[in-house]
């Protein structure tokens, strides 16, 4: 069997795919975040209740309704996201005015309600959510196979991950939501409807998260812990990439992902500390994060 540094091929790069996988996850959800702190200036606690609500009503429409996967990546971010919208318009847009600490303490609050009312009615264990038939099976690539819907995956993302890029950086409507992080009088002066836009970005930066987790139920299971187990992580990944950074979310993302699937080959007793030594490092040298900027 062939060997890198000691490690078995197959073993290597099976560690390197799921890096890629944990990656994609990291980069959507840390890059809702940033969308929303970019805009909001929000740290929104919610998001990991709203990952695994994503999860969840997609296995909703599949056991109750028939709706299969595909149309649940359509239909569940759209529905996730509206609830996002109710949350913003009854709730976080009451607290713009206060100290940002009054918005974490609600999103908190929330996240704890949210995973509790799941909790309650379906339990800790995982409720499985089959992969579509048009992606079942894998690819031989003689080193390794690679399971089709994981190579899904991580494609997906990133297509989804660059368009919001591309939308945010390169487009008018991208200009506008930059600006109303700087000055949104100057902005609604030029007859932008600010509020609007702020509701409506943190309904898409929900519906990011709900999307994220229509594509990890197949591979994670539909789990009322799902979303906890991970916002640590993801906030880890937006505060090195720095906060509210676009591009700093998907490439810190994806690049802490294949990191961490490394230590587990090579250091595996590091491999859940990794990322937060990584933090730690950063924020010593540069405390706006590797692509933030100093306000």
């Amino acid at each position: 069997m062939t060997e890198i540094f000691g490690v078995p091929t197959q073993a290597l790069f099976g560690q390197l795919l799921i890096g890629l996988i944990n990656g994609s996850f990291y980069a959507m959800l840390s890059l809702g975040l940033a969308v929303i702190f970019g805009l909001l200036n929000i740290i929104n606690f919610t998001h990991g209740a709203q990952y695994m609500m994503g999860a969840f009503c997609a296995y909703f429409l599949l056991e109750f309704a028939g709706v299969g996967y595909w149309w649940s990546l359509l239909i569940v971010p759209m529905v996730v996201g509206i609830t996002g919208i109710v949350v913003e318009r009854t709730m976080l847009a009451r607290l713009y005015k206060l100290d940002h600490l009054y918005g974490l303490l609600l999103t908190f609050g929330l996240a704890l309600i949210l995973q509790g009312l799941f909790t309650n009615y379906y339990g800790s264990s995982g409720l499985p959510y089959r992969i579509p038939n048009e992606l079942t099976g894998g690819i031989d690539l003689g080193f390794m196979l690679l399971p089709k819907y994981r190579a899904w995956v991580i494609v997906a993302s990133l297509v989804v991950c660059l368009g919001t890029w591309f939308v945010i950086e390169r487009t008018k409507l991208g200009a506008y939501l930059r600006a109303a992080t700087e000055n949104r009088a100057l902005v609604q002066a030029f007859g932008v409807n600010v509020p609007r836009m702020i509701t409506l970005t943190y309904g898409f930066g929900v519906g990011l998260a709900a999307l994220a987790g229509v594509m990890a139920a197949p591979i994670y299971q539909v789990n009322p812990q799902m979303g906890a187990n991970l916002i640590i992580v993801v906030f880890a990944v937006v505060v090195i990439g720095g906060m509210g950074s676009i591009l700093g979310a998907i490439l810190t993302g994806f690049g802490l992902g294949i990191v961490e699937g490394l230590t587990k080959v090579f250091y595996p007793e590091a491999s859940n500390t990794v990322i937060f030594v990584i933090m730690v490092i950063v924020l010593l040298i540069k405390p706006a994060g590797l692509f933030g900027k100093e306000r």
